[in-house]
């Protein structure tokens, strides 16, 4: 039998024998598809002089909730427009140094969160004016300051044969998956807003509503092609990131795909950036906090005309805490500054949310930029 898309086409590849398939993996093991390796005491001070000035008694939450895309694809690859679907977002993204997933100090004696293994029943909990970030620590006052440390916080689960796909496939697919998160929320190339060329070599360049998108985005960025999609880009000239840590949080699972011969992934996680402006001398530090729930599938090429062992990008959906909603369109995160909103009129508004609450789908949240009730 001859091959087929995901849609059912005919292909033209000839299947991939296990041998074939082996040889790819061993080469992807060995480098050869260039693998990734709330209010403040600021905001206290400014609460207490609008007191004694006779003005409002409770400071506004500044940071804006900014309103995403969230994108389903069809699963097909070779000329299948995506299907855009309104939803909600906030992005944050930082510039990292380094993120290679060991522990870093952190200044806080937290103990260390067991890791997600299940959606959360509720929002972390937190003070209604926590301690403010500083340059030293700048996870102060923040429920990250006990995530984990960049990639170790994105575990792999176990491998199982599934949906006609064996365990080796399987777990290709699962390091796949933890790879493109990485290169696309926590490696530096990314973050400072430069090519990301290690997480566009992981998804399939035949899929035009998925790489092919990414890349008319990069190029040149607006509402119905987004890179924030699926990266997080800050704009270097603005901001850098504080230290050497961006705090995960989330968990990742498995199953039979859409049809035979092929896995979903599904990974559904935030991730926690600290901040500052780039300019010499600045110390006031923020954070963004971005959520993502990303669904990637693998086919085997034996049954459809698929890139082997590349990811397809099913779904995305995206929220990022504390980012300009005005800035919109020009393909980075745009995070704001206390220095930058207080007396601000009119200030934010819009529906409130907690970007650390990780309770709810994406797709059941508000579809408009709001604020965020804690960064």
């Amino acid at each position: 039998m001859g091959t087929s898309t995901p849609d059912g086409r005919a292909g033209d590849e000839p299947p991939v024998t296990d041998a074939e398939w082996a040889e790819f993996l061993r080469r992807a093991e060995e480098g050869g598809r260039d693998a990734p390796v709330e209010p403040s005491a600021r905001a206290r001070m400014v609460t207490g002089r609008l007191r004694a000035e006779g003005g409002a008694t409770e400071p506004a939450a500044p940071w804006r909730d900014r309103p995403r895309k969230r994108r389903r694809l069809a699963p097909v690859l070779a000329g299948v427009a995506a299907l855009g679907l309104a939803v909600v977002g906030i992005w944050p993204e930082v510039v990292v140094d380094r993120l290679s997933g060991a522990v870093f100090a952190t200044g806080s004696d937290a103990a260390p969160l067991a890791p997600e293994t299940a959606r959360p029943t509720a929002a972390p909990p937190g003070e209604p004016f926590p301690d403010a970030p500083t340059l030293k620590e700048p996870f102060r006052g923040s429920p990250a300051v006990a995530w984990a440390d960049g990639a170790a916080g994105i575990e792999v689960p176990a491998a199982a044969a599934v949906g006609g796909m064996s365990k080796d496939r399987v777990a290709h697919a699962l390091r796949s998956t933890k790879d493109l998160l990485v290169a696309s929320n926590l490696d530096p190339a990314t973050l400072r807003g430069g090519h990301p060329a290690k997480a566009l070599r992981l998804l399939d360049p035949l899929q035009k509503g998925g790489r092919v998108l990414l890349e008319k985005g990069l190029r040149e960025p607006r509402e119905d092609q987004d890179p924030l999609w699926l990266l997080s880009r800050f704009d270097p000239a603005e901001v850098r990131v504080v230290g050497e840590v961006v705090k995960t949080r989330g968990r990742m699972t498995f199953g039979k795909g859409d049809r035979d011969g092929s896995v979903e992934i599904k990974a559904d996680y935030t991730f926690v950036y600290p901040l500052t402006k780039a300019k010499p001398g600045a110390d006031e530090v923020t954070r963004t906090i971005v959520r993502r729930e990303l669904t990637v599938a693998v086919y085997d090429p034996a049954k459809t005309v698929t890139t082997p062992g590349s990811l397809v990008v099913v779904v995305w959906k995206t929220r990022s805490g504390n980012s300009d909603c005005a800035r919109d369109g020009d393909g980075f995160l745009h995070p704001q500054f206390q220095e930058d909103v207080t007396g601000l009129t009119p200030g934010p508004s819009g529906p409130a949310s907690d970007p650390y609450d990780r309770s709810k789908d994406l797709g059941a949240l508000p579809e408009e930029c709001g604020t965020v009730t804690r960064t």
